[in-house]
């Protein structure tokens, strides 16, 4: 293009000026000379540092990857038939999951003559969401898939927040001993239990 709309360093309105005139602005600057609109009539050049403006542009694009959540679904399997106390550890995982912020795929195994009655799956899920429904919400009803039922709960809590609060859980109880001392007496038998039974 003989012309180009030019921009000054610090975004101020050159106007229209020739290449040949750009470009030596551009080298009296020590500045590049850079397309920023080129579906324009005329284009739009800016006078600006390149290597500069990469490297600030990557920076804000690793900064919004950091900041963005990262959805994770843990996966919880059950039987229709499943004795009350490993149901009980089932949903002490599926808690903890969403406490955590993370989503849960709750699957049915239906074995055998157990495929002739998906209603027994379907009630132990609907259960299942009663009993953390504080704490999630079914986001996927449940539905047949197979020989599997699956639902999958969310999380009524973002993961940023359930770090935010963990974070300031962990600093509350490194200003209190005691608590500390507490908090791992209580979660030493959890994690007994959960070593012990099968996922």
């Amino acid at each position: 293009m003989p012309e180009v709309r030019l921009v000054g360093p610090n975004g101020e309105q050159v106007g229209i000026v020739s290449i040949g005139d750009a470009l030596k602005l551009a080298q009296e600057s020590d500045l590049d000379l850079v397309e920023v609109a080129a579906t324009a009539r005329p284009p739009v050049c800016k006078l600006m540092d390149y290597g500069k403006f990469k490297y600030e542009s990557a920076m804000k694009a690793r900064e919004a990857r950091r900041n963005q959540a990262h959805t994770i679904i843990k996966e919880i399997k059950l039987r229709p038939k499943i004795d009350p106390h490993d149901y009980e550890t089932k949903k002490g995982h599926v808690v903890r999951f969403l406490k955590a912020g993370d989503k849960v795929k709750v699957t049915i195994m239906f074995r055998g003559r157990e495929q002739s009655r998906p209603e027994l799956g379907f009630r132990l899920l609907q259960r299942l969401a009663e009993d953390v429904m504080e704490l999630g919400f079914v986001e996927s009803q449940p539905k047949q898939d197979g020989r599997n039922m699956i639902m999958v709960i969310g999380p009524h809590k973002k993961k940023a927040e359930a770090k935010a609060e963990k974070a300031a859980a962990k600093a509350q109880r490194g200003a209190d001993p005691t608590a500390e001392d507490s908090a791992d007496a209580q979660e030493q038998p959890a994690q007994a239990v959960q070593s012990a039974q099968p996922e």
